[in-house]
């Protein structure tokens, strides 16, 4: 069972290079009682692609999760900018 919920969507957009990016991540439970880390990314709008990860324990699918923000952060990619309404 997860302790708590992991879900990230963060992108990456830059007009002068005509680059509009995501990436998502979360941590969620299969049916067999594994940790999964579940990875999508690709162009926003698109359907992109998608990578799955099993782990035994959640504090390895969590580290895992951490080195990945951690690597996406220095690479430019931030939360959605809130839009008002």
């Amino acid at each position: 069972m997860i302790s708590q919920p992991y879900n990230l969507y963060v992108e990456r957009l830059d007009a002068t290079r005509n680059m509009a990016r995501y990436y998502a991540m979360s941590i969620e439970p299969n049916l067999f009682g594994d940790i999964c880390l579940l990875r999508r990314w690709g162009r926003i709008g698109s359907k992109g692609q998608m990578m799955v990860h099993h782990f035994g324990r959640e504090n390895e699918a969590v580290r895992l999760f951490l080195d990945l923000l951690r690597q996406k952060r220095k690479r430019g990619y931030r939360p959605r900018p809130s839009t008002p309404t």
